[in-house]
């Protein structure tokens, strides 16, 4: 009988990784559905109006985007999931879920800019700072969980290339 009991405990989650798998599928889905909010402004904008802009050699083919962002959503999503779970009660955490949800909004909001209204000029006026804001969330994220915000990293990569692509677009258009 004491061998069941041992079976049945050693099938069972712990608590603490129940409660990180729930707060690691709600955060990539939320980021995940940000990220597809956003793509149908972008998709909206990538027809005639990109394809006539004046891009840099450097710009990367369409395609590679959908798949570039996917992954930085879910990574996002992993790495405020791991700082979530640390216990929102703590003012750390509250601190640094505040710059995530703020600098998730200017990632929107770029698109939004960028792909939406077609200015050029405020979307690079918003990716700078959304990339001050992944700075800040970085930071943050660092005093709570280390793994955190080494997630975020090829994000920060990520948007200081499209930083300066967004830069050379403006100055060819």
């Amino acid at each position: 009988m004491k061998n069941l009991l041992f079976l049945k405990e050693s099938h069972s989650m712990h608590p603490y990784l129940k409660r990180q798998l729930t707060f690691s599928v709600v955060c990539v889905g939320a980021c995940l559905l940000v990220g597809y909010l956003s793509s149908i402004a972008t998709d909206a904008g990538m027809g005639s109006w990109y394809a006539q802009l004046n891009k840099p050699r450097f710009t990367p083919p369409n395609w590679i985007f959908g798949p570039v962002w996917g992954l930085l959503y879910i990574c996002m999503g992993i790495s405020v999931a791991l700082v979530w779970a640390k216990g929102f009660h703590h003012i750390w955490v509250k601190t640094a879920m505040y710059h995530f949800i703020f600098q998730l909004l200017f990632n929107a909001l770029w698109s939004l800019t960028f792909f939406g209204l077609h200015a050029l000029f405020a979307s690079l006026l918003v990716i700078i700072t959304l990339l001050f804001l992944i700075g800040f969330t970085i930071k943050w994220f660092r005093v709570v969980d280390k793994r955190a915000a080494l997630l975020l990293a090829p994000y920060m990569a990520w948007v200081a290339f499209a930083t300066f692509l967004n830069f050379r677009i403006w100055m060819l258009n």
